[in-house]
């Protein structure tokens, strides 16, 4: 039986017009950086790529620079000296239940650190980001904020909390690693200064991401690799060629279908958490009140623990996850969940579902068979272990 992958969120299989263009890209020979016609090709790659992530981000190709991923994208702009005459930056307002590569990927000192409150159902507070703010007049201000969450799916009130930080006179970062593909990731509608995407996540390849500043933003003030320059001076060494060229289709795809994707994929989603509510009755659905990804449902099973869970669905046919699949294949209690106020019992429960472009109805009845058998299993054993 072909095996139902459900976790697009931990990483989205490789689209066919990014497979092709990786291959293409791997026969050519020359290198960006030289002046002869093979150098001038993989150049002209190169550029067609960065045009291709502007247009899906809303900036120019100026503005764009290539990384290996998300997470160092994020760590390159996380830090208090930005390329203004204002100074460095003071403080960095981070969102509680921030991935990893925000929480623990900034350059600040921890007492330069302050932590703003979400609600239970994971939206950031913009009433607590305005009372921060209060008290830090006079600071130079970043907060670092993501566009959707990469656990719950919940959508952030990104440009609402922008123009609260821009009226101070701040910046903002977006981590848009799990939005972009998804939702509208352009950065003026987001009101973000900075955003970082990662191609794996709407059909690239792994290990390539971009960092993207607004065109009136402020850019970095010196090169995070150092050497020969490529990237404008903010990132040297000889470029991925073929990854690059993968996350250019990757972002020209996407940008063509993500609208479609999602309306295919909610009534989906909608069925997931149809199917969990009757094997599980008392089962919780994060976020289930507010705007979320279409293509996401992390949900609590009271009673199944998550990890026993996984490994049963994983044996009926179905990859899930129990939420951030950035922590070297470990299960920890979830970040994003304690910062909702959810109880560790319950959280241990948690499992995340994502679906993608590759999902099928096939793969929503495999769920349901496989779900259906664990929950069987595990309570037939729960009863005999009381018995």
């Amino acid at each position: 039986m072909p095996r139902a992958y459900l976790d697009h969120n931990a990483s989205t299989p490789l689209h066919p017009a990014a497979r092709a263009a990786m291959s293409d890209a791997l026969d050519l020979v020359g290198n960006p950086s030289s002046i002869h016609a093979e150098g001038r090709a993989a150049r002209t790659l190169i550029e067609t790529a960065r045009r291709d992530v502007a247009t899906l981000t809303g900036s120019t190709p100026e503005d764009v620079f290539f990384t290996s991923g998300g997470t160092e994208a994020l760590n390159m702009i996380l830090t208090p000296e930005l390329g203004s005459a204002e100074g460095p930056i003071d403080v960095l307002f981070v969102g509680a239940g921030e991935h990893s590569a925000v929480s623990a990927g900034h350059r600040f000192a921890a007492d330069k650190v302050v932590l703003v409150v979400t609600d239970a159902n994971g939206v950031f507070d913009l009433a607590a980001l305005a009372a921060a703010l209060d008290r830090h007049r006079g600071h130079r201000v970043m907060l670092a904020l993501q566009a959707a969450n990469n656990e719950t799916g919940v959508i952030q009130p990104v440009a609402e909390a922008a123009a609260l930080v821009h009226r101070h006179g701040g910046f903002v970062v977006c981590d848009a690693v799990q939005a972009a593909g998804k939702i509208d990731c352009r950065i003026g509608a987001l009101g973000a200064d900075a955003i970082a995407i990662s191609g794996h996540k709407f059909g690239g390849p792994k290990g390539v991401g971009a960092l993207i500043f607004a065109p009136s933003s402020t850019h970095l003030r010196q090169g995070v690799v150092r050497g020969g320059g490529q990237e404008r001076g903010l990132r040297s060494g000889t470029e991925n060629l073929s990854g690059i060229a993968g996350i250019g289709a990757a972002a020209r795809t996407a940008g063509a279908s993500w609208q479609g994707t999602a309306a295919r994929l909610k009534p989906w989603r909608t069925a997931l958490e149809q199917i969990v509510s009757r094997h599980v009755p008392d089962a919780v659905v994060f976020g289930e009140g507010v705007s979320r990804l279409a293509n996401t449902a992390m949900f609590a099973a009271p009673g199944y623990a998550a990890q026993v869970m996984l490994m049963n669905l994983d044996l009926g046919g179905v990859a899930v996850s129990a939420g951030s699949a950035c922590a070297s294949g470990k299960i920890k209690p979830s970040p994003v969940l304690r910062a909702m106020g959810v109880s560790p019992d319950l959280a241990a429960t948690a499992i995340r579902v994502s679906l993608g472009w590759t999902t099928t109805d096939g793969d929503i009845a495999a769920f349901e068979d496989a779900f259906g058998k664990a929950v069987r299993l595990m309570r037939s054993k729960a009863a005999g272990i009381a018995a």
